[in-house]
């Protein structure tokens, strides 16, 4: 009488009977990759729909440079004009749908644009330290003056002289015991520095940048 033959299957070349310690094996592992790729999933849509609300938040200047196509600009723009919590979720839940059927190249395009707009408050929180430095480092001290005009030659160096005498003159006419007077040369030293900071700033980024498109046409 012949043998019934066993169930089972060929893994490498390998018979597996169905029911046997490899076979339960096997299907473990098959389990676990297949919960780990159910949650990567998860975690890739939930990180696409939080850069979808973010998109929202776009200023103007650099959402319109994005190739988003027409269908999601269009969803983008009705989102932002909804107010309803539950419409608002379920039109957010449509964008990260949308999200999803983006090129990665253009969703890298997505994140370089919010970190621009994200980095320009600390740029400008940084010159505003900056300016409040060198403001009160050319009031308490002249031999300073070279130094900021040497890295700022732009200064009308007339006009910063001039406030600087002025703004040294309010604070020793302050009454002994008062915190120093900061009159309107003082309020005017920190405007002029904070501009030409500013300039300068912009001007490094307009070099950087060039010298990174030269370096992608080379």
């Amino acid at each position: 009488m012949s043998r019934k033959p066993k169930k089972g299957y060929f893994v490498r070349g390998q018979f597996v009977a169905e029911g046997s310690e490899l076979d339960l094996e096997l299907k473990r592992e098959l389990k676990g990759t297949d919960e780990s790729s159910k949650t990567d999933l998860k975690r890739e849509s939930a990180e696409l729909q939080k850069l979808g609300e973010d998109l929202l938040t776009l200023r103007a200047g650099l959402f319109d440079k994005l190739e988003l196509g027409e269908k999601l600009v269009d969803a983008i723009v009705e989102a932002r004009r909804i107010t309803n919590f539950e419409g608002k979720r379920r039109q957010m839940q449509f964008i990260g749908k949308l999200m999803r059927g983006l090129d990665p190249a253009v969703l890298d395009t997505v994140r370089a644009a919010l970190d621009e707009q994200h980095r320009a408050p600390a740029e400008e929180t940084a010159v505003l330290h900056e300016a409040e430095r060198w403001r009160d480092l050319l009031i308490a001290d002249d031999d300073a003056l070279g130094g900021w005009i040497e890295t700022h030659p732009a200064t009308d160096i007339q006009q910063l002289r001039a406030l600087l005498r002025q703004a040294r003159k309010d604070i020793k006419a302050g009454l002994p015991g008062e915190a120093p007077r900061q009159g309107k040369a003082y309020r005017e030293v920190f405007q002029l520095v904070r501009a030409q900071l500013a300039a300068h700033g912009a001007a490094d980024r307009a070099a950087e940048a060039g010298e990174q498109s030269r370096e992608q046409d080379a």
